[in-house]
């Protein structure tokens, strides 16, 4: 990207009328500046026509790709969150920005393609990403007033900012790279009111050495824009519909400030148990032109989603949990496997109008097909079972049970033991405080499954009178990424009865499943395995033989839920419920010759898994426009 010119006498003007365009007291130019609701770009007139993708969505070896193919839908700015849980996951250690969790390469490629970047570091970014990007360590505290100015919450964030700006703001555009805009928080007039809150954010990206253009975004009404925004920073919307009816409000609240969609929903997410969203290439595109027909800037989230790899989907909840599944294709135009859709040539056609350009064809080598591994099936032969797995460690011992939060789990699973008398005949065990989704056994004997909204009803057990163990895996599902609840923790908060009585005195056994697999493997390995007509839940191992390493998409028939590994790399998760079927595998993860597949089954088996050439993301459910706004 070029290098900050000197202030020409239209960004004067524009930065006279806005804090965020002023360069006084020496301080750097801004690529960016506004006034009179006109966008301008170091002086000159200008849109931002932008597509969001996630460095953390997409496999290292496939960010240039799809960088290429968000440059041919005719963008000139690509967006992306930065995920704080991504790289600093444990507590005590230093943040990771090294392979794929480098975003410097990933910023400096998309400036290479040409592209202008919007950061959006947070610290809270929803994206349905795990905690809404929050590790859990950071926010434990229950003294800790979240998304506030409570100096316990706003300490933890200006430890990671002290990490997190020192590599962004030498990428700022007036650093020679592409970064020109940076926002402020996310959407938190959906949260709180705390204007302390967000000045302290300002206040806190400025004084680490951002210089560029800052930003608030929020949904298109009063409502949000009421808790969310600052009266001296140029506030975005976030919305799917009705961008006219929002373009009106910011003409009346916002007077001077152009109007810039920074999330078009043109598509949209999916939670397990339901049907997959898609929205219409036609109705998406109509209400992206009312946007670019009113001269507004518009960015598309998602314009290429990517994949929640590992246990990276948070969750939503409504009465009950509702975890994302494991894509995060979002019917996008730019599709999880990275193919073009017919929104992409859409959306695409809007977007080289809009700029004035000729609709040139899209290069060849972005249009012709994808080399994709052959449909195949291999076996899957079992091994350690779950329980003997859950079983193995040292335990940690307490009255009460303890949260995951309580062990230092942030993901995975916790094994709860405990010794109790079960009075004769039926009785209920009830877990108060549970989340999320609970496996239940009696002397080694399966007596079913709770879940978050059911756990306080109970589950019918049969007593003698006579004490018996009572175990319970309890799996994390993803933390909740949206909403009052956002920053809930996991595992039993409260306790575990029969009837109405307590149960005390309980083992734990945190179960950390992002441990490196080998590690996992030696767990309980010691004992015997079922024999092979028996396929309860537990591990099961296959091996894949492929010629060369391609694009695929992995099923695993008859298989209820759980965890499935490639190469010793936690893919997601997977479940019977759907909609998702398949698992995306990106081709870097393979290799040619022989590839290990192994899945940690939490219900029931099957024997075999299967690649498939294309995906199957489950029945679908159109996403109506009202449903968006």
């Amino acid at each position: 990207m070029p290098t900050n010119p000197t202030l020409s006498a239209v960004q004067a003007t524009g930065a006279a009328a806005s804090t965020g365009g002023r360069a006084s007291g020496g301080a750097p130019a801004q690529a960016l500046s506004y006034a009179d609701r006109k966008l301008f770009r170091h002086g000159r007139p200008h849109r931002i026509i932008a597509g969001a993708v996630h460095y953390f969505r997409i496999h290292p070896g496939q960010w240039q790709d799809r960088i290429d193919r968000l440059v041919a839908m005719g963008v000139n700015t690509l967006d992306t969150y930065i995920a704080w849980n991504f790289h600093q996951p444990s507590k005590g250690e230093p943040a990771d920005f090294t392979g794929w969790r480098d975003v410097a390469r990933f910023i400096t490629l998309a400036g290479s393609a040409g592209l202008d970047v919007i950061v959006r570091p947070g610290p809270y970014i929803c994206a349905e990403w795990d905690n809404g990007g929050f590790p859990s360590w950071a926010i434990s505290d229950p003294e800790m007033v979240l998304r506030s100015c409570d100096p316990l919450f706003t300490s933890a964030v200006g430890a990671w900012f002290d990490e997190l700006l020192p590599v962004l703001a030498p990428l700022q555009a007036a650093q020679g790279g592409p970064v020109i805009a940076v926002q402020i928080e996310n959407e938190y007039g959906s949260y709180g009111d705390d204007a302390e809150y967000l000045r302290w954010n300002r206040k806190a990206l400025k004084d680490r050495g951002i210089t560029e253009l800052l930003f608030t975004a929020d949904g298109g009404t009063d409502y949000f824009l009421d808790g969310g925004s600052l009266p001296d920073t140029w506030a975005t919307a976030t919305l799917g519909s009705r961008g006219e009816e929002a373009y009106a409000v910011w003409e009346r609240r916002r007077p001077g400030e152009p109007f810039f969609n920074v999330e078009f929903w043109n598509g949209w997410f999916d939670h397990w148990g339901e049907n997959h969203h898609t929205r219409s290439a036609q109705e998406a595109t109509a209400e992206v032109k009312k946007i670019l027909d009113l001269d507004g800037s518009i960015c598309l989230y998602m314009a290429h989603g990517g994949t929640n790899f590992g246990l990276a989907a948070g969750a939503n909840h409504d009465g009950a949990i509702q975890p994302t599944v494991t894509s995060y294709d979002s019917d996008a135009p730019i599709a999880e496997d990275g193919k073009l859709t017919e929104k992409f040539y859409a959306m695409r056609k809007e977007f080289f109008a809009a700029a004035g350009r000729e609709l040139t064809p899209v290069p060849a080598h972005l249009t012709s097909a994808s080399a994709v591994v052959p449909a195949c099936t291999f076996a899957l032969k079992p091994g350690t079972t779950l329980l003997d797995f859950a079983r193995a460690g040292e335990p940690v011992r307490s009255i009460k049970p303890l949260s995951f939060e309580t062990l230092g789990l942030d993901r995975g699973l916790v094994h709860y033991t405990a010794t109790t008398m079960l009075p004769v005949g039926e009785s209920d065990v009830k877990i108060r405080g549970l989340h999320d989704r609970a496996y239940v056994w009696v002397d080694g004997s399966y007596a079913g499954v709770l879940h978050d909204g059911d756990g306080h009803n109970g589950l019918k057990v049969s007593g003698a009178g006579v004490k018996a163990v009572l175990e319970i895996l309890v799996e994390n599902q993803g933390r909740i990424n949206y909403g009052p609840l956002f920053g809930q923790g996991k595992g039993i908060l409260d306790g575990v009865l029969i009837n109405q009585r307590y149960i005390f005195h309980w083992e734990q056994r945190a179960i950390n499943l992002e441990l490196p697999l080998a590690r996992l493997l030696t767990v309980g390995a010691a004992s015997e395995g079922p024999d092979e007509g028996l396929r309860g839940p537990g591990y099961f191992h296959g091996e894949l033989v492929i010629a060369e390493p391609a694009d695929t998409h992995l099923t695993l028939p008859g298989f209820g839920k759980g965890m499935v590994w490639v190469n010793g790399f936690l893919l997601g998760r997977y479940w019977e419920v759907g909609p998702q079927i398949t698992l995306y595998v990106p081709g870097p993860l393979l290799r040619a010759g022989t590839n290990t597949v192994t899945v940690l089954e939490l219900e029931h088996a099957g024997n075999h898994a299967e690649l498939l050439e294309a995906p199957s993301l489950g029945a679908i459910g159109v996403t109506h426009v009202e449903d968006l706004g």
